[in-house]
């Protein structure tokens, strides 16, 4: 059976993992995936926990980490709301709006693991009991300039949010927010060229958000739409992924540019352009579909977008998440790294090498939700994201030698 949403993949799955939690997790050699650079083995550790659900992270001009979490639910049922409803077996959803505890919110860490709430109380929603009750809620992060923004994921009517869109959202020095985006208006005026019916979602799922050259790109993961957003809320359509590659559910997104170290631009602020003056570029993964037609061998893709142009960097990766770029090097995040459905404990960080060369370096994660480059040097990576009580998420920190 395909599911197409993150919400609706992990499935029963999850429920022999809640609660269980997870050792640290390993340096991997490879796996026979590919050849590439020789480079030292990465060291991990546990740089700050007690997250609802963490998904995207990223670092500020401050230097500090911001993680996007989706909360933990709500109780408003979907059903009751006379809108689109969700198709499939997640439907209804029940959400939360304005509640401090069930709510999403963004953290900040500093350079010690302190976390501190920048914004709490935004939606939250999570799927029916009959498919785990999983949770979306802000699912992104990213900053233009010295201004703060988020994605919403676990917003809509459809969602059992019915007065707030899924959308972008600017965040002020004061904690409160003000959407700018409403792209559950957004997928109403640009509908998919190829719909999968089986469980389409009315608002999408917003898995992904980047910033490049003062606009916002976030990403629809379910029904495969990449926007752009300027501050001042100004909403256009870059590409519609299943006109072109078909319904691969795209999840992760960064500019070519993008990243900390020798040899890399200035993180999101203003590379990761073709040529001066040229369209904008990005490396996008997938998560792709789930049961028999995923196949038994991973077949998911990271690509390089130039304009409306997809062409391949890497395939034979799992279920991608999350994607960063750290001293000339480009990682992709597997959520998990088995064909057909995902298994906790599988997650990995997989190097891409130039002609495609893909090398694991760490195993073992689980439920890896996102992931950045830091500052100083590491990997970043918000753990066990999905299906764990209150306060179980985590954020580790990867050093890559």
């Amino acid at each position: 059976m395909r599911r197409i949403t993150i919400a609706l993949s992990i499935g029963a799955l999850l429920l022999g993992a809640v609660g269980s939690g997870s050792a640290l997790a390993k340096h991997d050699p490879g796996h026979g995936k590919g050849k590439g650079k020789k480079h030292g083995t990465p060291s991990m550790s546990v740089f700050a926990s007690g997250f609802n659900n963490p998904r995207g992270l990223t670092f500020g001009p401050d230097r500090n980490l911001y993680v996007a979490e989706g909360g933990l639910g709500g109780t408003h049922s979907s059903a009751s709301d006379p809108c689109p409803q969700v198709h499939g077996g997640a439907a209804p959803y029940f959400g939360s709006t304005n509640d401090p505890v069930l709510g999403g919110r963004i953290s900040k860490v500093d350079s010690h693991g302190a976390v501190s709430t920048v914004v709490s109380a935004l939606p939250s929603s999570q799927t029916s009991p009959a498919l785990g009750n999983l949770v979306s809620g802000v699912s992104s992060v990213a900053f233009v300039g010295r201004t703060l923004y988020g994605l919403l994921a676990g917003a809509g009517c459809s969602h059992g949010v019915p007065t707030v869109p899924n959308g972008v959202f600017r965040v002020s020095a004061n904690g409160s927010w003000t959407m700018i985006a409403d792209l559950s208006a957004y997928l109403v005026a640009h509908p998919q060229a190829v719909v999968n019916d089986e469980d389409f979602e009315p608002d999408g799922t917003w898995y992904s958000m980047t910033s490049l050259g003062g606009a916002l790109y976030p990403m629809d993961s379910n029904q495969g739409n990449l926007a752009r957003v300027t501050p001042s809320g100004k909403t256009s359509q870059v590409l519609d992924f299943t006109a072109s590659v078909g319904h691969v559910v795209p999840t992760a997104i960064i500019p070519v540019g993008s990243g900390h170290g020798k040899g890399h631009g200035k993180g999101h602020h203003g590379r990761g352009f073709a040529h001066k003056g040229g369209h904008p570029a990005f490396y996008i993964g997938n998560l792709g579909v789930f049961g028999p037609p995923d196949g038994a061998t991973p077949n998911e893709t990271v690509w390089k977008l130039t304009g409306e142009k997809l062409r391949v960097q890497a395939s034979g990766l799992e279920q991608v998440l999350g994607l960063a770029r750290l001293k000339g090097s480009l990682y992709a995040l597997e959520m998990s790294t088995t064909p057909g459905g995902p298994t906790p404990g599988t997650g990995a960080i997989v190097r891409v090498g130039k002609h495609g060369a893909l090398t694991t370096i760490v195993s073992g994660l689980v439920f890896p939700t996102g992931m950045t480059a830091g500052p100083d040097g590491a990997l970043y990576v918000s753990e066990q994201g999905f299906g764990f009580p209150a306060g179980q998420g985590r954020v580790i920190r990867v050093t890559v030698h």
